[in-house]
This record gives structure tokens, C-alpha cells and sequence, in this order.
């Protein structure tokens, strides 16, 4: 068994091995050592008078296999573009003062967690408090004088023994670990530290941090309501675990530390806002209503909780952040329209209009729709100042401003020396008519370097997770690993994503997978009719929800010469039981328990199918993986491999469910994808495979 084990390990190599042979013999492809050589911009930051933006400027260091974050400074005016923090640890959560004359941010210093001041005329900074543990982005009072953040507060694990004491020098077992918390461990985190989440203060020159909640479920996401008083927002009822989305928005007094809700329905309320003359509270939520997914909208209130209104009642699009404009008479809004980022202006009439739609490019890896903006919160007028990261299909994260009349100027070139010089993918839009109910679905085509339509090409069909989500338009290095070793890459929206209507994302409430699975089908159909790819050289793959989907397509068709299902589930019912969202999905996705609908579990598990599948299935996933743990994984490649199916099972080691969050990771999962494939790829296989299959036919 060991040795099983050790082998499916190498797969890492072997595969890349085949797929990147070649790498060394063309100075203009996208070849895998240069996915070392991006950057990105992140958390733009603009000033409170629109003068400068900080934001976090990101890279891949070679030495650690990690990105890391460094902040630099902007001059709106002149363009003036220069390092302010780095080299010292990563930095990030930067955030001005209500003056513009200081700025806060966390880093680390000497491996410990550090929240750091700095003033703007010195340059010099000093570490605000000693803690323990990593605190949340802070934020500052509206008279300067103190900062907010959130912060774990330790608790004591359950005990039902001691241990005797070990001799001195023992090596004994570690300690048992004891659980009774529903949620114990969580993806990216591993197994969760026992306390809760609490909020602090702490004055803006330095000292002792003093706790201001005390809450048995913990509170987050604080916000400066007045000198004296914050929002913050948590579940404090009973039992909330039980209920993963429901929050609510309370104030706290910090003379007295009570804690009194202003929202109170069943439902998330999160994310509030103050407007600049503290008269209302914009926050984000919504009714829950069960669903898999619900749009989000914005609503106002007084700072007392009465009078609410919903702003975006007849808007029919989620938004996702909100930021007051200067004079308090509108807020800023980012939303995905159609496949696009895009920032939109809601004003306290719910008239919506779009503003700005280039934003984006945060996701490195896969075309997700992600950005992030701020607004200055003293600029004159009625015209917001927008600081934004910039997306585009060549490049990733760039910093951009606008003063509200359209697309912004580009203030960053973050990439021209690692990408200007090559030849990249050219994305091309397509929309698609579903075969299921004429639907339209929106998809886009990442054509090869020296394509041409003449039926020749391989294509890979790359479905994007959630399902809840959006890609589009943007930037992707694995989708350009894809095409600089000449394969045409589709990826679409099909039903169940977001950003083309709530009753569009909730076709596949309670069906999915289901006929999101011919809208996918659809898309290939129309690549094939356009001549662009060869019929017997298709591919798919995809991660998460998108694992999911490429597990079901192989038991429904063979029209796939190969797949490589990433980070899948397999079987709903383990899902439910044991991922650190189990809670969510019997919740929203099922409505009900594996033991009380056990065939509508096992109805939509790919586990369901997999006696139909015939294609060679790669299955991949993380170590690491609390999300979708390696055990879906793990059931799928068993049970391809008892049917004597081609397949194998890449274990990537320390990985979480963001397979490709270091750089080598997202170069290793690529480029055995890419192997996979070109071991049943009829043009590229192996002359001996090939003359071996000759042979037998």
C-alpha cells in the first residue's frame, strides 16, 4: 500500500515531464517557469482628498514558492510609482487615517503577527501592540484617535482526563484532540484553534489592546458608527452553527460594551457602511429562503435600525462590496454584469447606473471575475474618485483611477517585461443557444498562438467551481499554460452562475448537477461547428464545482478523449457530512439530511454514474483539502480503477482547496493536466503507443 501511495505521488513529475519537454525552445510561449515572473496589483487604496493610492503589489518569490505582498504608493496626479513598505514580511490591509497623515497596516515581524502605524511625513512606523494572535483588517475611528480590529480569544479545549506526567526526556504520543465544536476545522486553516472571534481597540499610539465584545459565538467585521460606538456583525443566538449564513449587524456601545442588534430577520445582514455625516448605515443581506444561491442587496438604515429600505429591490444582479460616495448622496457598488466586473452607483432612490466596466484581475490562476475599489471619502463633489484593480484578457491586476465619468486611467505596468514580449492567447467571445431549453449561455474561446480555424486543434472544456460563480473575460495563467503548449481552451457560465440574473443562477437549485451539464455539451458542439478544433482531440477538466462537472460528463458521454477531474465531489452524502462547509450544503443545497432523502444524495453523486465512465480520468486533489476533502477524490479514482478504467490519483502535499495557491503548485497541476491529456491525445501520443494500438486493431 505504501508503495501505491509513493507512485501516485510521482505522478507530479512524470506527467509534467511529458507535457513541458519542449519548454526550453521558444522565447516568445508562456512556458511554466514564468508563471515565477508575474505580478498583480491588489486592495487599492485611495487617499481621503483622491491624492495617492496605496496598494499591494504582489509577486512570486522564487525561494519560498509563495506570493508575497509589498506596498507601494501611487500619485494620482503625476503617476509617480514608488515602494513604501517592503522586504519585512509580507504587508497588506493598509488603510489611511481620516486625515490622510497616517496609515495602518498588518505585516509580520520576526515570524509573529504585527499591526503597524506609519506616518506619511517621516516615513517612520513603530508596532501598535504586542499580539498573540493574527488580528483582522483594522479600521480607524472618524476622529483618528483609535483603531478597531477583529482578533481570536482563546478558549480551553474539552477535558475528560489527565495525563500522567511523562518522564523527563520521553518521547510520548501527542495529547488526544478533543472536539465538540460543528465546525472544527476549515479549509486553508486546517484544524481550528478553540476560541471565538472578538473585537478590540487600541489607541492610535500604540499600547495595551482592550476587548470590547464578549459574545459565547463571537463578532467580526468591525465598522466606526461614532467616536463611541462601532458595528459589528456576528450570530448571537443559539445554536448558530446550525445556521452557517445567518448574521446580523449590532452596534456596540464602548463605554458600556452593550451589545444591541439593529437587524434582526432571518437572514445574512453583514458589511455595513456609515455614510460620511453618520446619518445612515448602508450594509449588504438578504431573506433566506433556503436556496443554493440568493442574490445580495444593498439597504440603508438609521443608526438606530429603523427605517430600512431596500436600494437594489429592482436591481437584478448581486452586489458584492459597497463604499459611501464623498458628499453621503450615493454608494459606490461592485457587481458582475454579464460575464463583466463591473462598479455601478446606487443613490438613495435605488437609481442604479454602471460606471466603471474593466474591473478585476485578482484571480491569477482561472478567469474568475475578482477585484476589489475604494473611494475617497473626501473628495468634493458629487463625482466619486475611484481607486480600482484593472482587468483585462492579456494582463493581470493593474491599478487604475477614475473620477466617475467612465473607465479609468491605467496608473501601473506590472507586467510589460514579463509578457509584452510574448505571444499570448486571444479571447474570443461566443454565445451559445443551450440544447436543453434555448437558453443563452455566454462562453469564451482562448485561442493559441499561430491558430488557425482548420479543425486541427485540441481542445480542452475548462468549467469553472462554485457552482455559484463567474468567469470571464480575464487573464488566466493556467488558461495560458493551456494555449502556449497549442491548446484552443474554452470555459463558459453556464446555468447556476452568477452575474446574469438570480433566476438564471438558481436553475440549478436542487439540480446539480444537472442540466448545467448540456449547456457545457452546448459549448463544445459550437466550438466543433466553428472548425476550430478536431473531434477526436477533445479534453475537459475543471475544480470544485467544476471537478464535480467534469466527474459527471465522463459518466454521461465518451466524447472525451481525456479528463482531469480537480478537487471533485464524489459522493453528496460524505460531502455533507464532513466537509467544513456540511452544515451549508444540507442546508441550502439539499434541504434535507443524507438519512432522511438518501436517493436524492446519491441522484446527483457522480459516484451515481460512475459505471458508465470509459474515458481516462485523471483525479486530482490537495492534501490539505478540507473543502472537498481527498477522500471524494480518493472514492472516484477507487472506483475507476476496480472497472479497470485508465485512470490515477495526483496527491498534491500541503495543498488546501486553492490547489495553485503557491506558484509551483498552480505550475504542477497544469502541466499534469497537460501530460494527462497528451498521453490520449491521437496526435501527440507516443509513437510506440501509437504503433502498439495499430498493432492491435
Amino acid at each position: 500500500m505504501k508503495t501505491r501511495y509513493l507512485l501516485a505521488l510521482c505522478f507530479l513529475p512524470s506527467f509534467a515531464t511529458a507535457a513541458v519537454a519542449n519548454d526550453g525552445g521558444d522565447a516568445r510561449r508562456f512556458t511554466a517557469d514564468r508563471v515565477f515572473d508575474l505580478e498583480y496589483a491588489d486592495d487599492p487604496q485611495i487617499s481621503p482628498d483622491g491624492s495617492t493610492i496605496i496598494y499591494a503589489r504582489k509577486s512570486m518569490d522564487k525561494f519560498t514558492d509563495k506570493v508575497v505582498s509589498d506596498l507601494w504608493t501611487i500619485d494620482t496626479r503625476s503617476g509617480s510609482h514608488r515602494p513604501l513598505v517592503s522586504g519585512e514580511g509580507s504587508s497588506s490591509s493598509v488603510r489611511w487615517s481620516p486625515d490622510g497623515s497616517r496609515l495602518v497596516y498588518l505585516t509580520t515581524t520576526d515570524g509573529k503577527p504585527d499591526l503597524r502605524l506609519r506616518y506619511q511625513d517621516s516615513g517612520n512606523s513603530f508596532s501598535l501592540a504586542q499580539l498573540e494572535e493574527g488580528p483582522g483588517a483594522p479600521v480607524w475611528s472618524p476622529d483618528g484617535k483609535t483603531i478597531a480590529f477583529s482578533m481570536l480569544v482563546p478558549d480551553e479545549r474539552a477535558s475528560f482526563a489527565k495525563p500522567p506526567k511523562s518522564p523527563e526526556g520521553a518521547e510520548w504520543a501527542k495529547p488526544v484532540r478533543i472536539v465538540d465544536d460543528l465546525v472544527f476545522r476549515f479549509d486553508g486553516a486546517g484544524y481550528l484553534p478553540k476560541g471565538k472571534t472578538q473585537i478590540f481597540i487600541l489607541s492610535a499610539e500604540g499600547g495595551t489592546p482592550r476587548q470590547v465584545t464578549h459574545g459565547k459565538n463571537g463578532f467580526d467585521s468591525p465598522q466606526w458608527l461614532t467616536n463611541g460606538s462601532l458595528l459589528v456583525t456576528g450570530n448571537d443566538g443559539e445554536d448558530a452553527d446550525l445556521d452557517p449564513i445567518e448574521s446580523e449587524i449590532y452596534r456596540v456601545d464602548l463605554e458600556s460594551e452593550t451589545v444591541t442588534p439593529l437587524t434582526q430577520r432571518d437572514g445574512p445582514d453583514f458589511s455595513p457602511k456609515v455614510a460620511p455625516n453618520q446619518s445612515r448605515i448602508a450594509y449588504l443581506g438578504y431573506d433566506d429562503q433556503l436556496k443554493s444561491y440568493q442574490e445580495t442587496d444593498v439597504y440603508v438604515m438609521a443608526p438606530d435600525g429603523s427605517g430600512v429600505t431596500n436600494l437594489t429591490a429592482g436591481f437584478d444582479r448581486s452586489i458584492d462590496a459597497i463604499a459611501w460616495r464623498a458628499d453621503g448622496r450615493a454608494l459606490i457598488g461592485q457587481t458582475e454584469v454579464d460575464g463583466i466586473l463591473t462598479l455601478v452607483s446606487i443613490d438613495l432612490a435605488g437609481n442604479v447606473r454602471n460606471l466603471v466596466d474593466d474591473i478585476g484581475g485578482t484571480s491569477l490562476g482561472r478567469p474568475y471575475a475578482a477585484g476589489s475599489f475604494s473611494v475617497a471619502s473626501k473628495a468634493d463633489g458629487s463625482t466619486p474618485v475611484i481607486a480600482y484593480t484593472k482587468g483585462s484578457t492579456n494582463r493581470p491586476a493593474e491599478v487604475a483611477f477614475t473620477r466617475g465619468n467612465g473607465n479609468g486611467r491605467q496608473l501601473t505596468r506590472l507586467n510589460e517585461d514579463a509578457l509584452a514580449h510574448l505571444d499570448l492567447a486571444r479571447i474570443e467571445e461566443i454565445k451559445v443557444t443551450s440544447a436543453h431549453d434555448g437558453r443563452e449561455i455566454e462562453a469564451w474561446i482562448a485561442l493559441p498562438p499561430g491558430f488557425r480555424a482548420d479543425g486541427s486543434f485540441p481542445m480542452i472544456l475548462e468549467i469553472h467551481g462554485g457552482p455559484n460563480t463567474m468567469y470571464g473575460p480575464y487573464f488566466a495563467a493556467e488558461i495560458q499554460r493551456y494555449a502556449a503548449e497549442g491548446y484552443v481552451t474554452v470555459y463558459a457560465n453556464p446555468r447556476g452562475s452568477t452575474g446574469y440574473g438570480e433566476e438564471f443562477a438558481q436553475l440549478i437549485d436542487l439540480d446539480y448537477p444537472g442540466h448545467d451539464y448540456d449547456d457545457l455539451m452546448s459549448v463544445v458542439d459550437a466550438v466543433l461547428a466553428k472548425n476550430y478544433v478536431s473531434r477526436d482531440r477533445l479534453f475537459v477538466t475543471g475544480g470544485s464545482g467544476g471537478g464535480v462537472l467534469t466527474a459527471w460528463a465522463v459518466g454521461k458521454t465518451d466524447r472525451f478523449a481525456a479528463a482531469a477531474t480537480v478537487k471533485p465531489v464524489i459522493n453528496w452524502t460524505s460531502m455533507a457530512l464532513a466537509g467544513d462547509i456540511a452544515r451549508f450544503v444540507s442546508r441550502h443545497w439539499f434541504r434535507a439530511q443524507p438519512w432522511e432523502q438518501p436517493q436524492e444524495y446519491w441522484r446527483r453523486s457522480p459516484l451515481s454514474i460512475v459505471n458508465n465512465v470509459t474515458t481516462p480520468t485523471m483525479v486530482m486533489v490537495g492534501e490539505a483539502d478540507w473543502r472537498t476533502p481527498a477522500w471524494e477524490a480518493e472514492q472516484f479514482y477507487t472506483a475507476l480503477k476496480v472497472q479497470n478504467v485508465d485512470t490515477v490519483l495526483v496527491r498534491v502535499p500541503g495543498a488546501s482547496h486553492l490547489i495553485a495557491r503557491r506558484p509551483s503548485q498552480l505550475i504542477a497541476k497544469v502541466d499534469n493536466i497537460m501530460g494527462w491529456f497528451a498521453k490520449y491525445d491521437p496526435v501527440k501520443k507516443p509513437s510506440d503507443e501509437k504503433s502498439r494500438q495499430g498493432q492491435e486493431k
